[in-house]
C-alpha cells in the first residue's frame, strides 16, 4: 500500500487529509495522474506544475519511483513575504 498526503490547499480542494492506494504506481506522477482523474476538484488539486510532492518525507520530483510502504505527500508550493 501507498499512503498518500494532502496538505494545505490541496487538502482543502479534495477535503481528504490522507488515503491510502495499493501500490501498483511505479511514480509519483503515476499517483498524481490517477487522482487527478476522480473529478474536478482533484484535478484543481493535482494540477501538475503547480505542486510539490515529497516521498518519506524528502523533496523529490514528480517522476521519482515510489513502492510499497511509501508516504507520498502532496501540497502546494509555499511562499513567503
Amino acid at each position: 500500500m501507498l499512503k498518500v498526503l494532502f496538505f494545505a490547499q490541496t487538502r482543502e480542494l479534495i477535503g481528504l487529509d490522507q488515503i491510502e492506494l495499493p501500490a501498483t504506481f511505479h511514480s509519483a506522477e503515476e499517483v498524481r495522474s490517477h487522482l487527478a482523474e476522480k473529478g474536478e476538484m482533484w484535478a484543481l488539486a493535482l494540477e501538475k506544475g503547480k505542486l510539490l510532492v515529497a516521498i518519506n518525507q524528502t523533496l523529490m520530483s514528480l517522476e521519482s519511483a515510489v513502492k510499497s510502504g511509501d508516504e507520498i505527500a502532496f501540497f502546494p508550493p509555499v511562499t513567503g513575504g
